[in-house]
């Protein structure tokens, strides 16, 4: 199906305007306003006029049309150097700290297993952001674009809902972790006051696009770090760790396994829009040092700040009613936890401690909400023609309102959402990956000037089919409460057992998508 004559004309139009990007400095307007080569008509759209407006105020314009060549300014070390700062600041976070904090106060598992499955399931869930992320130099394309060609043009609509979602859900569930801190500082702050701040300042940062992201993220890991070596060293000194032995036979591995889902399906989850911040270095760059260097960028403080996680969660045993750990986290969870180390031996210093790792929750969120509106594009035709910095605003608007209801309910919260971040991308990395190294075996398969060519890409039935079996995988082996799948049920000795749904979700999406995907070719021929 192809374009109708009114998309063909806006995007000519888009198409005509990237051509004066380089003959003004990276706008898409002119100084006077006027469209480049454009008619008085698209000139004169409402389209065309909030982008003259982004331009006065150096807002980014660019949405998920390709980066050409020339426009990739992002070069040399810097560029890599922006790449792991990019990271490093959104993971050296009090929300990477929560997932550590999981370990004990869900599973009750001891201090040396949590930190091993901390370091595995971190390895694991890494790797596809790391690889996905050399994508973007060498094709230029946003990661939810990039999808097109393993799902198709309208396959890829049912993964751009599920990323929105999960764009939706990180933002939630990051702010309310902030709030939690802000109100352990005050308890007159109220949640929904702490949720409103974090939404605005990350809205702010993402609403002027790809260079200022990459600007803030540059620096905003220097104050997180500082603040959690100050955590470790205070807490390391106060003797109050307390090394819990780990368990043993089926429960030990249900918790295992159950701990690791959520470990996985938070690393794993910037694979979704991996290439979306590497899109504006050039297509020579190295992939070799941008998978090193994102991976630096994810492993350090991913480990660093879960395994703080468990070893100050530890001091939360035993549990004798008169705990400060265990009463600071019962009453304002990871905000009360953190404050029972800095708050009760550094006061108001470490008050100010806590408010610094309340605002790093701005870093953390900065990837979703400015990548949540490079998703909503890829949806339909007419989001396409909404500019970039207004879907982040409505992105924005919706987290907002689902963050501020969910507060009360942070813990079940975030151990369910981590684990369908988990399911989903576990599903589409065995797809993707699948179809990368096997049917298009490497980088020369593709043809990336296709990617607005619905009748050039893949028709995306084997994808959605292979979909559907990696669904199938997922609920055989998840363990939820509210659902134990038949083959989690084994994986551990309480009613529980253990979750499995990402292994099998990918294992099953793989292996079907191996099967359909060679029929598809020769019914379709692409």
């Amino acid at each position: 199906m192809g374009y109708d004559e009114a998309y063909d004309v806006e995007k000519r139009a888009q198409s005509t305007t990237a051509e004066g990007l380089t003959k003004h400095h990276g706008k898409l307007m002119t100084e006077d306003g006027a469209v480049p080569g454009d008619t008085f008509e698209i000139g004169d759209s409402w389209y065309a006029k909030t982008q003259r407006l982004a331009g006065r105020l150096k807002i980014e314009q660019r949405g998920i049309e390709r980066v050409p060549e020339d426009e990739r300014e992002d070069s040399g070390f810097k560029a890599l150097l922006n790449t792991m700062t990019m990271w490093l600041s959104a993971n050296m976070v009090v929300s990477s700290f929560a997932i550590g904090v999981l370990g004990r106060s869900i599973w009750y598992m001891g201090v040396a297993d949590a930190m091993l499955v901390v370091l595995f399931f971190n390895l694991m869930g890494v790797t596809p952001v790391c690889y996905f992320s050399t994508f973007g130099p060498r094709f230029g394309l946003r990661q939810m674009v990039l999808s097109r060609f393993w799902f198709g043009w309208y396959g890829v609509k049912l993964i751009a809902v599920f990323n929105v979602l999960a764009c939706i859900g990180w933002s939630a569930v990051n702010s309310i972790v902030g709030a939690q801190l802000i109100h352990t500082v005050n308890p007159d702050v109220p949640g929904y006051a702490g949720i409103l701040i974090i939404a605005l300042c990350t809205f702010l940062v993402t609403l002027f696009g790809y260079k200022v992201v990459h600007a803030y993220e540059f620096w905003s890991w220097l104050p997180a770090t500082i603040i959690f070596l100050i955590v470790l060293g205070t807490f390391a000194h106060s003797g109050d760790f307390v090394a819990i032995p780990w368990g043993v036979g089926k429960a030990e591995l249900g918790s295992v396994l159950s701990f690791g889902a959520t470990v996985y399906g938070f690393a794993t989850g910037w694979t979704s829009y991996a290439a979306d911040y590497t899109v504006y270095q050039p297509s020579n760059q190295s992939r070799t040092k941008v998978f090193l260097f994102t991976w630096l960028g994810l492993i350090i403080p991913l480990l660093f700040t879960e395994m703080l996680g468990v070893a100050i969660m530890s001091a939360t045993f035993p549990n004798d009613g008169a705990n400060r750990y265990q009463v600071g986290y019962d009453a304002s969870g990871t905000g009360g936890l953190l404050g029972a180390v800095l708050i009760f031996h550094l006061g108001t210093f470490g008050k100010f401690c806590l408010v610094i790792l309340a605002l790093t929750i701005i870093a953390n969120n900065c990837p979703n909400i400015y990548s949540i509106a490079l998703t909503v594009q890829v949806l339909a035709r007419w989001t396409a023609r909404v500019p970039r910095f207004i879907w982040t605003g409505v992105g924005t608007g919706v987290y907002i309102a689902i963050a501020i209801p969910g507060y009360n309910h942070f813990e079940a919260v975030l151990e369910n959402f981590m684990n369908f971040i988990g399911y989903w991308l576990a599903i589409y990395e065995g797809i993707s990956l699948t179809d990368h190294f096997v049917f298009k075996r490497g980088m020369s398969g593709y043809r990336p000037e296709n990617y607005e060519s619905p009748e050039k890409l893949p028709p995306g039935i084997a994808a959605i089919a292979a979909f559907c079996c990696g669904v199938a995988g997922m609920v055989l082996g998840m363990s939820q409460v509210w659902f134990v799948g038949p083959i989690g049920k084994t994986a551990g000795s309480t009613k529980f057992g253990g979750d499995v749904g990402f292994e099998l979700g990918f294992a099953f999406a793989a292996t079907s998508y191996l099967c359909f995907r060679p029929i598809e070719l020769k019914f379709f021929g692409r």
